[in-house]
């Protein structure tokens, strides 16, 4: 079945133009929450508002969506957009709320093979210097070059059923975020954290099960 979503900013205008002037807050808020998907937190919460999103006391693994070969300090990861019904399927490989944090070594080439499986909604990737706190449209650059989906913008993204493959180097050590820009999304939770360790270190810390 497919889903459907409109942002209340968009039904703002939709109601303006058909004469209906500014709604009250009782309207507001109510057709705000006809807009959300039953299983998306509603956009007055704000994005870290997740039960239990540290992912830091988690153990470093290497799941079979993340691979390390240290002879050429190469990394080489496939994340899909969409992966379970999680936020509606706003979400990498199954995580939101930066309950993922995925961490390469400095100086690392990484080879991101970025996959759409949410069946209803385009999806976009970015690795970005900024954790939380995003606004509904994001228009952040990448930290890295090459490490963005293209298109990415608040109205434009990989289409269901596509895949896109970024080739960057993690140049520099720091704490950094995997985002979607698609309007709402990394507002309402579709992050990850996206590490990039000066001591050499590359694996993956979750609190999703089996990732």
């Amino acid at each position: 079945m497919k889903r459907y979503w409109i942002l209340p900013a968009v039904l703002t205008v939709a109601l303006a133009a058909c004469g209906g002037g500014k709604p009250s807050s009782s309207q507001m808020q109510s057709s705000q929450a006809a807009a959300q998907p039953a299983n998306t937190p509603t956009a007055q919460q704000p994005a870290t508002q997740a039960a239990d999103t540290d992912a830091s006391s988690a153990p470093m693994t290497t799941p079979d969506w993340f691979h390390y070969d240290k002879a050429t300090n190469s990394v080489r990861m496939t994340i899909t957009a969409g992966l379970t019904p999680v936020l509606n399927h706003w979400n990498f490989n199954g995580g939101t709320h930066g309950n993922i944090i995925i961490t390469v070594p400095e100086g690392a080439k990484v080879t991101l093979t970025f996959t759409n499986a949410d069946s209803a909604m385009a999806h976009t990737l970015g690795i970005v210097d900024k954790v939380g706190g995003y606004s509904a449209t994001p228009t952040l650059p990448p930290v890295f070059k090459g490490a963005v989906t293209t298109p990415h913008s608040a109205a434009a993204g990989i289409n269901p059923g596509k895949s896109q493959t970024l080739h960057f180097t993690a140049s520099k050590a720091g704490n950094y975020a995997m985002i979607c820009y698609m309007a709402g999304h990394a507002v309402l939770g579709m992050w990850l954290h996206f590490d990039v360790s000066a001591a050499g270190k590359a694996g993956v810390q979750s609190l999703v099960a089996g990732s």
